[in-house]
């Protein structure tokens, strides 16, 4: 791009999100830049019934609003004994504004009498870049694991202390960042992004020069 970097917004206020990406997408030529910049902003409301809608609804309205490109994720946790609850329900699973503690407590509480093999869950991870014209890009990443019987580890956030990962034989709250963003499900879905992401870029840097041009 010339020595140009091109501006995206994180479509997050979860610091822990924000960490993830920066680390993830360090290198390309790209200025991450978070929503406390833009005090303003009105977050839409999450009214997808899956992980992408609601990347895909969150990327778009807030690059309409901000007027430049949005990075936007929706996550969760999906637990098979559960009926892949609490899903896109995951950050309001034991309420508004409660702590990941109380979420974690909750979710241990409802697997008090699931059996260890049958705790099986998985990490969903959803990102859609925007521009204020629309999509450009939407990936996802799947993080296999199953259910702790009680949290175990101080890193990481959300449901981390109960998601036991078995390659590592710890949960992801056990785990250094770098360690865990080898194989989480963010991880996976930023590094799919981060793949596509430099020939987009290539993409709109030729549509400017064209334009460019045509204005001469």
């Amino acid at each position: 791009m010339n020595g140009a970097r091109r501006v995206i917004v994180l479509g997050s206020r979860n610091p822990g999100k924000s960490r993830e990406v920066r680390a993830a997408l360090a290198g390309l030529p790209v200025e991450l830049r978070g929503l406390d910049e833009h005090p303003g902003v009105e977050m839409p409301e999450e009214t997808g019934e899956t992980f992408a809608e609601n990347a895909r609804l969150k990327a778009t309205v807030l690059a309409a609003q901000l007027g430049t490109w949005v990075l936007a994720d929706d996550s969760g946790l999906c637990v098979d004994a559960l009926g892949g609850r609490p899903g896109v329900c995951s950050a309001r699973y034991a309420g508004p504004h409660t702590t990941d503690a109380e979420k974690v407590a909750r979710l241990l509480a409802e697997l008090r009498d699931v059996a260890e093999p049958e705790r099986t869950a998985r990490f969903v991870c959803a990102l859609a870049l925007a521009s204020p014209e629309g999509v450009l890009l939407e990936v996802e990443g799947v993080c296999e694991g199953r259910i702790a019987v009680e949290p175990r580890g101080a890193n990481g956030f959300g449901y981390d202390p109960a998601f036991f990962y078995p390659d590592f034989g710890a949960t992801f709250a056990e785990v250094p960042l770098e360690k865990k963003t080898r194989v989480s499900h963010r991880g996976r879905a930023i590094r799919a992004l981060a793949q596509q992401l430099p020939g987009l870029l290539a993409k709109q840097e030729q549509a400017n020069g064209q334009e460019v041009l045509r204005g001469h």
